[in-house]
């Protein structure tokens, strides 16, 4: 499992609060100043690419779901540092 840019942990993170959710639905999450449109679209499309995201066509547009659990991400960060800081110990 690839670590998460900042951008797309914020991401994430709403995804994982909401549980489910379209663009505009996750930018409204956002702290001002809102990301733009695109950017989220830009963004989600590689974390679905990653595998951390699935989504499901509700006529024109997409709505988009977590792929993996907050612990799930949550239990391979803290292992990663584990193996990389402590030898895995």
């Amino acid at each position: 499992m690839q670590k998460l840019a900042k951008r797309e942990e914020q991401i994430m993170q709403i995804l994982w609060q909401l549980g489910r959710g379209f663009v505009r639905e996750i930018i409204e999450e956002f702290p001002e100043p809102k990301p733009h449109y695109n950017t989220i679209a830009t963004l989600i499309k590689i974390l679905k690419d990653k595998g951390f995201v699935t989504s499901k066509k509700l006529g024109n547009t997409y709505q988009y779901f977590p792929a993996i659990t907050r612990d799930e991400y949550q239990n391979k960060a803290v292992g990663d540092v584990l193996k990389g800081y402590f030898d895995n110990s």
